[in-house]
């Protein structure tokens, strides 16, 4: 372990513990209650709140909203997670205004062992519809909440998804590329995530996402991710940009991705590929060009790290090895997990 770290998720081994956990299995005495989640202070923050009257971007076409979809999963999640024996944190149990400072208070206040930010996505393309799960910083240096945020992104494909669709497990500086998520910065040496199971923009999915049985769908894949991480040994969080620092990328923010030229996000990298198969350097710089609006208009896509790696290939062939060097840094950092396959559902 480096001098640095901040604190270490979940409980420490110890090898005294060994041979009572082995009479304990032995002895048959299992049962789900008596599992890794007992005693666990989990932290769930249902996003948002409060804004039905004063926010118009939150909302699917058929007027079902985040904060309510956010909440219902919440409060089934926080139930089950008493079921295993484990304490629970609900930074707020009504639609109501919670600041984002309090939210991460609270999990920091009372030294929760896991910070998890419940929230649903919005894209201008409204076909999307796939898992992003969010970490502060850089994946080299939050071992434990990208730990997190690749149990969640497994439980949720397989519980909402056929498991081979697309899902991203991003860095929070993909989306606010200064500072990250406010929730996930101010918790920092917690292992926390944000997870946006799916898009409510998809006209589909918002009516799935009106479903009392769906929504436990998703608070059973919440369940089941956090009891995955608690049965893993524990892991560091590493002080934050103490391995890596890079430059802030400017992508659109909220309200403006969902702007027409958003819309042709993968169009954009489409036409990218074909111009960097050829050998002319404006059509490479015009690639370079299409990808970065791809990215800037969907950071978090699946594309958006094959975006960036294609962007050092044709930078290092052009002779600027510095800046290929710092894509594929950016690509590896902030994009340790993303992938696309089919995205066909159950």
């Amino acid at each position: 372990m480096k001098s640095g770290v901040i604190r270490r998720s979940g409980w420490v081994e110890r090898s005294y513990l060994f041979p009572l956990v082995m009479l304990f299995l032995l002895t048959g005495c299992t049962h789900e209650n008596a599992s890794d989640l007992v005693d666990k202070l989990i932290c769930i923050d249902p996003g948002h709140g409060g804004t039905a009257l004063t926010d118009s971007y939150r909302v699917g076409l058929s007027g079902e909203r985040e904060e309510w979809i956010n909440l219902r999963v919440a409060t089934i999640l926080s139930a089950r997670l008493k079921e295993a024996g484990a304490k629970v944190l609900l930074t707020r149990s009504t639609d109501s205004a919670v600041s984002l400072a309090d939210r991460a208070k609270l999990a920091v206040d009372r030294k929760a062992d896991v910070f998890i930010s419940i929230h649903h996505n919005a894209a201008a393309d409204t076909s999307v519809n796939f898992p992003i799960i969010y970490f502060h910083g850089n994946a080299s240096e939050n071992h434990a909440s990208l730990r997190l945020g690749l149990a969640l992104a497994r439980r949720l494909r397989k519980n909402l998804y056929q498991s081979d669709g697309p899902v991203s497990v991003v860095s929070d500086h993909v989306i606010f590329p200064v500072s990250g998520a406010a929730v996930l910065r101010n918790s920092y040496g917690i292992p926390a995530i944000i997870g946006e199971a799916s898009f409510f923009t998809n006209p589909a999915e918002e009516q799935r996402l009106r479903q009392p049985a769906y929504n436990k769908r998703e608070a059973q894949a919440y369940f089941l991710a956090v009891q995955d991480f608690f049965k893993q040994p524990a892991m560091e969080i590493m002080p934050v940009y103490s391995e890596v620092k890079l430059l802030p990328f400017r992508v659109l923010q909220e309200a403006d991705r969902m702007n027409p030229i958003a819309r042709h996000w993968r169009k954009d990298f489409l036409q990218a590929e074909q111009l960097a198969a050829t050998d002319d350097p404006d059509s490479l710089e015009k690639a370079i060009q299409l990808y970065r609006r791809s990215i800037r208009s969907f950071p978090d896509s699946w594309l958006a790290r094959r975006a960036w790696l294609a962007q050092a290939d044709i930078l290092q062939k052009s002779g600027e090895g510095a800046k290929a060097d710092s894509a594929r840094q950016r690509a590896k950092e902030f994009y340790p997990a993303t992938e696309n396959r089919s995205a066909s559902r159950r």
